[in-house]
């Protein structure tokens, strides 16, 4: 079976030609059978456009597969190999009934197969902004990433990386709209921090209200609620607070209603505020 230098391989983006450059691998090109390679069980991409993956199919009838898909062996399954990238061809190819696809066989880890993922999606702008966002969240919880090593590593800014994973944040009726593409992430991140988000991204969808309406609006419920006028404290309230921040080193909040019921909040930042604090109740009562 003949295979050639990755050399001659056109438009492998920068960001994998890198990755290639930093595996031990022999990079060249053979081919495999299409039954023989299933998809990656790491890949952040849950969603594939039909629209665009009917006209990938039509391309592949055409002209093939152009550009080789990168695999690894599947050590679970002798003779098996996973995508690493390239899964959106694998399928098209599959729809087109090709037998066979050119590929790329690495020798690299998870870690390394994940980056390869997010690498290849994120440079095509394949992956939805939650998919996005828990490909970058994987590679923190997983494989030890900072924000600031992320953000040199995918080549955007820290506080790109910062507002994307942001988004996870939103309670999971708003992720669910923006993976189903009924709202766009500017819609999402300008719900981030709102109590009825997921209330407010329906009127969105519904609406179909630009992001720029979106932000008008939420920002117009942000002033409303902030005008509500908050009682002030009774000033023997106050006093009793500021008593007991003295005697025991920690922020003491009393809430305190109209029939005289309430709560009483003591705020520690660590464990040796705690046990003092529980020593003087102790000492005391």
């Amino acid at each position: 079976m003949n295979s050639f230098q990755l050399k001659k391989v056109k438009g492998l983006g920068r960001g994998l030609s890198s990755l290639l450059g930093d595996t031990k691998s022999k990079t060249n090109i053979t081919k495999l059978k299409i039954y023989d390679v299933k998809r990656n069980r790491l890949q952040p991409r849950k969603v594939f456009n039909k629209e665009s993956l009917e006209e990938l199919t039509n391309s592949i009838k055409e002209n093939g597969v152009i550009q080789p898909i990168i695999v690894r062996s599947d050590k679970s399954s002798a003779g098996k190999f996973e995508i690493v990238a390239g899964e959106r061809r694998w399928l098209a190819s599959q729809n087109a009934g090709l037998h066979e696809i050119p590929v790329i066989v690495l020798d690299v880890n998870d870690e390394k197969s994940l980056e390869f993922s997010i690498v290849e999606n994120v440079q095509r702008q394949d992956l939805n902004a939650i998919e996005e966002a828990q490909g970058y969240q994987r590679l923190i919880d997983e494989f030890s990433y900072n924000q600031e090593k992320l953000a040199k590593f995918i080549g955007k800014s820290r506080s790109y990386i910062a507002n994307s994973l942001r988004l996870l944040s939103l309670p999971k009726e708003v992720i669910s709209y923006v993976e189903n593409e009924k709202i766009s992430a500017g819609h999402a991140r300008s719900l981030i921090g709102l109590p009825n988000a997921a209330r407010i991204a329906k009127k969105i969808a519904e609406n179909k209200l630009s992001v720029r309406q979106s932000e008008n609006l939420v920002r117009a419920l942000r002033n409303k609620r902030n005008l509500k006028i908050v009682p002030s404290k009774d000033s023997n309230i106050l006093d009793l607070e500021k008593s007991l921040v003295d005697k025991t080193g920690i922020n003491v909040e009393i809430k305190n209603n109209r029939n005289n019921s309430g709560k009483l909040s003591f705020e520690y930042k660590n464990l040796e505020q705690l046990d003092r604090l529980i020593n003087i109740i102790k000492n005391n009562y």
